[in-house]
């Protein structure tokens, strides 16, 4: 069993890394939160991210089930539809699209 110093010292030092990987964003970030590239990316990267994703989780869903071409293309349309038209409320147009798509791959 190791001695107790050897794990006083291993706790001590993980804390501490834990600790500086934790700030150091913020340290970084501090200088630069007047940077034009910095306001950039807060405006486009969660625009840019939920691109991706929608990519990607439609080319998984068609490559699944690629007779369901319809019932994808009609939930998605939904989604955009009741996010444009509906305030821009994420939540509710996850909801609409989900439901839709479920409820046309139960009866189609």
């Amino acid at each position: 069993m190791p001695e107790t110093w050897y794990m006083i010292a291993a706790v001590a030092i993980g804390g501490v890394i834990t600790l500086l990987l934790r700030a150091l964003p913020f340290a970084i970030l501090k200088p630069l939160r007047k940077s034009k590239f910095v306001k950039a990316l807060g405006q486009w990267m969660p625009a840019g991210l939920l691109v991706i994703l929608a990519v990607v989780m439609l080319a998984d869903e068609i490559s699944a089930q690629p007779g369901k071409l319809l019932v994808v293309a009609i939930a998605s349309a939904v989604t955009v539809a009741t996010h444009l038209f509906a305030g821009r409320r994420a939540l509710l147009s996850i909801f609409a699209g989900t439901t839709v798509y479920i409820v046309l791959l139960n009866f189609f």
